[in-house]
């Protein structure tokens, strides 16, 4: 037997059943919007996401490949001792974004002034290294931003798709049979009361 409400099949109860599913009705309707917007989002910031990790794949290699260049000429060691005291090039600051519901870390950079240090005695390859690794954690930081709010936008779509589901398959189907219920309730109640009027007519009009 399919479920329905426990509720005693009266004519204010239908009315109360039928504005409930009219508010749920709109409910869904919201719901599946939102779920829509979603897989949208989502399809853009997977495009997004794989564009920019390829970005920063190149950007890797080509820090690495200076960084291997700068080993050669300058030696492991005297890479590390300049590395101790040398200032930060890259200002991050993280901030918090909300936008359908999803909170997410925004990263702001910005890129710091490199004072050379070529003219302390090292390879200028040096220099390039470190603008390059600079450029790198820019684009890693993106790329980091885009995946946290992809995974929390999916986690939104799978939350939003369960609601939805429920509401589609379970909760309003389960209101609109109470609403058959109530209503072959009635008409029964009506037959018989229809029933017991003309039974007593025609005991009344046999007397």
């Amino acid at each position: 037997m399919q479920e329905r409400l426990n509720i005693p099949p009266t004519k204010s109860a239908l009315l109360a059943i039928k504005r409930q599913i009219n508010f749920l009705d709109e409910g869904y309707r919201l719901l599946e919007r939102k779920r829509e917007m979603l897989t949208r989002l989502v399809y853009e910031r997977l495009a997004e996401y794989k564009k920019e990790k390829q970005t920063v794949q190149a950007a890797i290699d080509e820090s690495y490949h200076w960084l291997s260049i700068t080993q050669m000429r300058m030696g492991s060691l005297r890479i590390k001792q300049f590395a101790i005291g040398m200032p930060e090039a890259v200002e991050v600051k993280v901030l918090p974004r909300r936008n359908l519901g999803i909170q997410y870390p925004s990263v702001s950079l910005k890129k710091l002034p490199l004072q050379p240090l070529s003219i302390l005695g090292t390879d200028a390859s040096l220099d390039e290294t470190r603008i390059k690794f600079a450029e790198m954690v820019t684009k890693l930081a993106h790329l980091g931003e885009i995946e946290i709010v992809l995974w929390r936008l999916l986690e939104e779509q799978r939350k939003t798709q369960k609601r939805v589901n429920s509401l589609k398959y379970n909760v309003i189907p389960k209101y609109k049979r109470t609403v058959t219920f109530i209503e072959s309730s009635l008409e029964e109640e009506e037959r018989n009361t229809l029933f017991q009027i003309k039974v007593l007519r025609e005991q009344s009009d046999a007397i």
